[in-house]
């Protein structure tokens, strides 16, 4: 019975590991356009006592920003360049749905452990 109620706990952390990630890919989409917006990430590491994913701290994307020709901006220096986001739109995208995937897998095991001790419940009760 215990094993079941670990693997509720590993899925349950496995889901709020890969919404914390989706939050960040959302914040990264909404901010591709804005300048010197860095993309964030988040490391996940697995805790080796009891299984559950756990989230790092949230890490930028330390990559060049590009440099955008925009002479009419008030952000452009002398030379009519400024510095413009390095979010990766595409990459964002196969992101978001690599996380979706992902919850979704962590919810369909968490709903069958559910289902699992529900079921055991129902036969010590007999």
């Amino acid at each position: 019975m215990n094993d079941l109620f670990q693997s509720l706990d590993i899925s349950a952390s496995g889901m709020r590991a890969q919404a914390t990630r989706l939050r960040h890919v959302s914040e990264n989409i909404a901010n591709a356009d804005t300048p010197g917006y860095r993309r964030k990430t988040v490391p996940f590491m697995a805790d080796g006592s009891d299984g559950e994913v756990r989230t790092g701290k949230v890490q930028l994307d330390r990559s060049d920003l590009p440099l955008v020709y925009d002479p009419s901006s008030p952000l452009a220096d002398e030379t009519g360049h400024y510095k413009g986001s390095n979010v990766n739109a595409v990459l964002e995208i196969a992101d978001s749905r690599e996380a979706q995937r992902s919850y979704e897998a962590n919810l369909r095991m968490f709903d069958q452990a559910r289902k699992m001790s529900s079921s055991l419940l129902d036969l010590l009760r007999r």
